[in-house]
Parts: C-alpha cells; structure tokens; sequence
C-alpha cells in the first residue's frame, strides 16, 4: 500500500484549506483511514479518522473546523480545514490500516498558518 499526500502549504490565519491523499496498492474494501501531524518540537497526534463506512472521529482540537471524508471508489481521502490557527502548524500524514496488516503512513505534506 501507498499513500500520497498533497494540498499543503502556507496560509493565514483564519483562511481554509484542503488537503489530500491517494492510496494505492493492495486496498481492501474495509479499512480505516486518518490524518495525523506533527508540529515542531511535538509528538504526532491525531486529527481525525473515518471508516469504510464514513463514519468520523476527530480530535477535540479541530472538531468543528475540520471535516475528513473519502471517496471509497478513488480511494482517495481528504481534510478540509477552516478556521486556520498557528496552532494547526505541522506536517500532516494521512494513515491507512486494515485487517492482519500494519498500517500504512504517507511522506507528510507542510502546512504553515502564520498570524
């Protein structure tokens, strides 16, 4: 399994942004995927998760201003951001994990919020 992020990149405080992930390989039908990120001089931590089944989870500090979804067809995943806050800088990483298996994580994609 392969995972690719993109959309990052540097934006103001306030403003949206999109990020993406294509996942290719041996994908089974069910699955769970994430995002994840690392901010400087910080351990990675969840974003937020979403089954097969779109059913969501998100961490206390985005809920509300980001939103995960997938496209099971394209095996593709997003992250809509809103709302912006420096806070939010990091390297974000989508993740994939599946039945018997490891999971999977991508190269991580830049985003910078400046105030």
């Amino acid at each position: 399994v392969q995972l690719q992020a993109s959309g990052g990149g540097l934006v103001q405080a306030g403003t949206s942004l999109r990020l993406s992930c294509a996942a290719s390989g041996s994908i089974r039908s069910i699955n769970l995927m994430g995002w994840y990120r690392r901010a400087p001089g910080k351990e990675r931590e969840l974003v937020a998760t979403i089954t097969t089944g779109h059913y969501t989870n998100y961490a206390d500090s985005v809920e509300g201003r980001f939103t995960i979804s997938r496209d099971n067809d394209k095996n593709m995943l997003y992250l809509q951001m809103s709302n912006l806050m420096p806070a939010d800088t990091a390297v974000y990483y989508c993740h994939l994990v599946q039945s018997g298996q490891r999971g999977y994580w991508g190269q991580g994609t830049q985003v910078t919020v400046s105030s």
